[in-house]
Formats: structure tokens, C-alpha cells, sequence
């Protein structure tokens, strides 16, 4: 699936430390960036923010294993006369300058993701072979990956050679006072019970190798607080919005849902 973002307010990110700044000297130098963290963390939350504020339009395609070279940087098409090639969202960002997101990069497959090679180095190209055409980037251009290094395996994580093409910031969920203003400002709930939400998730990711394969995301307390705020009883939007979602395990879940009672006792 491929996403282009549209005119308008900078989309809210909070962020950690340096890394508005960090990102402003990458896209200075053209630099390739890859993002990594966990899921839910804001990794795609700060792309899009990070587009705004430079300026540039973002296209955004979320990588999945089915995913070929051809979906990347195009094909050619049957229609009523005979047959016309349409680029890719790699290649449409590379003519136009716009910054290029591959989202969970890892869920391509490896022969998939070598294509981007060319387009990391001081070449800056895109060869179409089967166009015959080497596409130039626009000055403007940018390349970012994300992933998900919790989900690496043998089978699923980026080549050595890919990954040492790109400069890369690690992201984590955010401090509890943070993480507790994020759901505030994302939704409107009150501090307190923000601060509440935000106890759970750490409860929940202390389980993080334990029984979970991943723990609560900032993304689950944005949801859980939008149900509260809708009239959702505080408890019911917890197991709906933060232990269903992320566990199908009924020990856990049951451990789950006698910490969301205390935390919200």
C-alpha cells in the first residue's frame, strides 16, 4: 500500500531528544535514514512530521512480503493502445523530490530491497531496466527505511550491505511523563488518567519476552484514551484497546487485566 501525505498542519510528534534536529543535518546532506524501534513507538508518526517541516511531500509504502521490484519502481501496462509504463512510488519520489518512506522495510523480500541500492550511494540513481531508462534523483529527494528490530530472524532483517547504507536513529517509547503528555495532547484525556494508561503499558512491557512477543504501544494508549474519552468505561477501554489486541494467551491475559483493575482502583 502506498500513501502520499497532503497540505496541512505539521501532524503532532513529541519529541525525545535531538532527533528534529539530527534529521534536519541528514535531509541537509541528502543522507538515506533508517529508523528503528518498536512497534507503535512513533517511528512513522516522526516521518511524517519531520516531511512537514522540511517541506516536502512524503510518500509512504508499507512493505509486505509479496512485494516485488515492480511495485517499487514500476511496470508497464495494458490498456486500449497497446501497452504504458507507470513508474513505481520509488521511482515517482526520485524524479519529483519527495522524501520516500519504506515502512517495515524487513517484511520485503531481500531481492526486493537491493534496488534501492543505487539510490543510497553518491550515485543517487534508479536504473529501470526493463524501460531501459536510469532515473536521476531530484535533488531533493530522500530516502527512509523503519523496522522493527524485535522482529529480526535470520530470514527477516536487512543485509549488512544494506544497512551500512544509511545513517540511523533508534527509537523507544517515550519517558512515562511523556509518553502520559503524548496521550494527553493525542486525545484530551486528563493527566491523571493518562498517567494511568501509561502505567499499564509499562506493567505490559516488563512481559516483553515473557509470554509477549511485544508489549503495550503509545499507538494502543492513543486508542484506549480515544474509547474513554467517547464514553467507554475506563477498564472496558483497557482490555478492548491494550490487552486484547497484543495477547491471545489467557494466563496473560488474565495477569493483564488484574493490573489494569489495581492500576485503576
Amino acid at each position: 500500500m502506498t500513501t502520499l501525505n497532503v497540505p496541512g498542519a505539521a501532524p503532532f510528534y513529541q519529541s525525545q531528544g535531538n532527533e528534529v534536529a539530527l534529521f534536519e543535518a541528514a535531509y541537509a546532506a541528502r543522507l538515506p535514514v533508517m529508523v528503528k524501534g518498536p512497534t507503535g513507538c512513533g517511528k512513522s508518526r516522526f516521518i511524517e512530521h519531520m516531511a512537514h517541516r522540511i517541506g516536502r511531500p512524503l510518500i509512504t509504502v508499507a512493505c509486505n512480503e509479496d512485494m516485488t521490484a515492480s511495485d517499487l519502481v514500476g511496470r508497464f501496462l495494458l490498456d486500449a493502445n497497446g501497452t504504458r509504463w507507470q513508474d513505481g512510488p520509488l521511482t515517482v519520489a526520485a524524479r519529483t523530490g519527495a522524501i520516500c518512506y519504506l515502512d517495515e522495510i524487513v517484511e520485503a523480500r531481500q531481492d526486493t530491497t537491493v534496488v534501492i541500492h543505487p539510490l543510497t550511494d553518491h550515485r543517487r540513481q534508479l536504473p529501470l531496466d526493463k524501460k531501459g531508462e536510469t532515473v536521476h534523483a531530484h535533488p531533493d529527494f530522500q530516502l527512509v527505511i523503519s523496522y522493527n528490530p524485535g522482529y529480526q530472524s535470520l530470514l527477516k532483517d536487512l543485509k549488512p550491505s544494506t544497512k551500512q547504507r544509511f545513517a540511523a536513529f533508534e527509537f523507544d517509547y517515550p519517558t512515562a511523563e511523556l509518553e502520559a503528555q503524548i496521550v494527553c495532547t493525542e486525545t484530551g484525556l486528563d493527566t491523571a488518567r493518562a498517567a494511568q494508561l501509561v502505567r499499564i503499558a509499562h506493567a505490559a512491557r516488563q512481559l516483553k519476552g515473557h509470554g509477549l512477543t511485544e508489549g503495550i504501544s503509545t499507538r494502543l494508549l492513543v486508542y484506549a484514551a480515544t474509547l474513554i474519552m467517547g464514553g467507554v468505561a475506563p477498564a472496558d477501554a483497557c482490555r478492548m484497546a491494550l490487552v486484547r489486541p497484543i495477547t491471545d494467551d489467557a494466563d496473560i491475559r488474565q495477569t493483564l487485566d488484574h493490573t489494569i483493575a489495581a492500576v485503576l482502583a
